[in-house]
């Protein structure tokens, strides 16, 4: 899927990780990610780092359709549930916006739905308020 105007769809490190695009608009935006060996860290389970990866870019893409060039200030995200494969989706909504900052919440859930992490984050808008 692709969205015109949006600089964040078509980002070279995403795609190199394997996280792709479901849909994207109406500040929000959900992608998944299809775990392979590599995703894995030393003890079989998906890395944090390719979690966070999904969800900090399903953020940007939700972002960046209300807004173009809106970069991220900060994120924390909580590891709730190890997984170990499957496919991973993201599913980014904005919690408030104001001025030149927005508040996301990005949940990522395994195959059965159930909540593998939970990315709180926010974002800047140089063009926006």
């Amino acid at each position: 899927m692709t969205e015109t105007g949006n600089a964040f769809v078509d980002d070279s490190f995403a795609r190199y990780v394997g996280v792709e695009l479901i849909e994207a608009g109406d500040a929000g935006a959900a992608a998944q990610l299809v775990i392979r060996a590599h995703h894995l860290n030393g003890a079989g389970v998906v890395h944090g780092g390719a979690i966070f990866t999904l969800a900090a870019w399903t953020m940007a893409v939700a972002a960046n359709s209300i807004q173009p060039l809106t970069l991220g200030l900060s994120a924390t995200i909580s590891w709730v549930r190890p997984v170990t494969g499957g496919t991973l989706t993201a599913r980014a909504t904005q919690v408030a916006a104001g001025g030149k900052v927005s508040t996301w919440h990005v949940t990522v859930t395994d195959e059965g739905g159930q909540t593998v992490a939970v990315l709180q984050g926010l974002a800047w808008c140089k063009r926006h308020g």
